[in-house]
C-alpha cells in the first residue's frame, strides 16, 4: 500500500506519523477500539502540526508528536510499553535533525516516562548520538528527564499477553491473536518545517517477553530513523531485525541520493522488493526535502496519518 503526495509545487510544511503496523484487520477491531486508534493518530497529528503551523522546527514536531504517542496506552511505546521476559519494561528511542545530521538515541530504559525526550536530550547535550540502560537512566536524572513508577507502565491487557508466553522462548510483536498475527508495537514521525529541514523521531517498547537485552532497529541510527536534508527523513515499524540487516532508513535516502530515485520509488523498492525477500514485514513513513509524503507497508495495516504541504489531512488504518 502507497500513499504518495508527489506534485512539485512550492515547499511548505508537513508532517506524517505511525502507531505501527502489522496484522490489523477491521475483522477483528471493534468500533471503539477503532474509534480509540484514531482519536490517539489524530492527538498527535494535530500536537504536532500546530507546532510546524506555529513556526515551529520540525525536530520539536516529531518529538512531540511521537511524546502524544508514548502517552497513549493502547502503542506499543512509553505507558503503553509491552512486559519484557523479567515482567519490567525495556523501551527504546531515537531522533535525528537533517539539518545537521545530529541525532540522539537510547535503548534498553525503564521507568522514562517519555524516552523521545530523553533520545533529543542526549543528542543536545551530551557529546554521544547512543546511550543505554543505567548509564542512560543517570543521564537522564541528571538532566531533569522525567521518571514514573512500575505501576504507571501497568497496564492489565500487556500484562496478560505476557502472562500467555512468559513461561516460554516465544516473543511476539506487541499484540498478537494467534500465531499467525503480527502487530509490529512503534511509533513515530517525521516531518519538514518552514525552513526546509527535515527531521525523524520514532519510539518503542520492544517486543513481549523479549530476552537477552534484545533491541530492535527503532533506536539505531540509519535502521529504524534516519533525517537528511538532502534527501528525507524516514521512521520505521516492523520486525526489527530484518530492518537492521537492510538499514531500511538510510537505504532509502541513498537510493534518492546515489541512484536519484523519488521519495516513492525508493520506498517502494525498499518496502516491497529489498525487505520482502528476506521475510521482513512492516512499514515506514517518510517526507523528501520538497514535502513529498510516503506511507508504505507491506503488511495488513499501519496506523498512519499525515497533514501534507496543501493542508490536507490523512488517517487510516487498514490496507485499503
Amino acid at each position: 500500500m502507497n500513499i504518495c503526495n508527489t506534485k512539485n509545487t512550492i515547499m511548505n510544511i508537513s508532517i506524517a506519523i505511525h502507531g505501527g503496523a502489522g496484522t490489523i484487520l477491521a475483522s477483528k477491531m471493534t468500533n471503539e477500539l477503532e474509534a480509540n486508534y484514531r482519536k490517539g493518530l489524530q492527538d498527535a497529528l494535530n500536537i504536532g502540526y500546530d507546532i510546524l503551523k506555529q513556526g515551529g522546527s520540525s525536530l520539536d514536531a516529531v518529538e512531540a508528536s511521537v511524546k502524544s504517542m508514548e502517552d497513549f496506552p493502547l502503542f506499543n511505546a512509553g505507558k503503553g510499553s509491552v512486559f519484557n521476559n523479567k515482567g519490567a519494561h525495556e523501551m527504546d528511542a531515537s531522533i535525528m535533525y537533517g539539518k545537521t545530521l545530529e541525532a540522539g538515541a537510547v535503548s534498553s530504559v525503564s521507568n522514562i516516562k517519555n524516552p523521545i525526550v530523553l533520545a533529543k536530550t542526549i543528542m543536545q547535550k551530551s557529546e554521544h548520538v547512543f546511550l543505554c540502560k543505567e548509564g542512560a537512566e543517570e543521564f537522564a536524572k541528571l538532566n531533569g528527564i522525567e521518571f514514573e513508577n512500575d505501576a504507571y507502565f501497568y497496564n492489565d491487557t500487556r500484562y496478560q499477553q505476557w502472562q500467555e508466553i512468559k513461561d516460554s522462548d516465544t516473543f511476539q510483536l506487541d499484540h498478537t491473536d494467534n500465531k499467525h498475527d503480527k502487530k509490529f508495537g512503534t511509533v513515530g514521525a517525521v516531518a519538514l518545517d518552514k525552513e526546509g529541514n527535515l527531521s525523524a523521531a520514532t519510539s518503542t517498547g520492544g517486543m513481549t517477553n523479549k530476552k537477552f537485552g534484545r533491541v530492535g532497529d527503532t533506536p539505531m541510527i540509519g535502521a529504524g530513523t534516519y533525517a537528511n536534508n538532502n534527501t528525507c527523513a524516514v521512521s520505521c515499524t516492523g520486525h526489527g531485525e530484518l530492518f537492521i540487516r537492510s538499514v531500511v532508513a538510510y537505504d532509502i535516502s541513498c537510493l534518492m541520493e546515489y541512484k536519484g530515485m523519488s521519495l516513492s520509488e525508493a520506498c517502494k523498492f525498499v518496502v516491497h522488493d529489498k525487505l520482502i525477500k528476506i521475510g521482513g514485514e512492516g512499514g515506514i513513513i517518510a517526507i523528501d526535502k520538497n514535502a513529498n509524503i510516503c506511507l508504505d507497508f507491506n503488511s495488513e495495516g499501519m496506523y498512519r496519518a499525515s497533514v501534507d504541504k496543501d493542508g490536507k489531512e490523512f488517517i487510516a488504518i487498514y490496507k485499503n
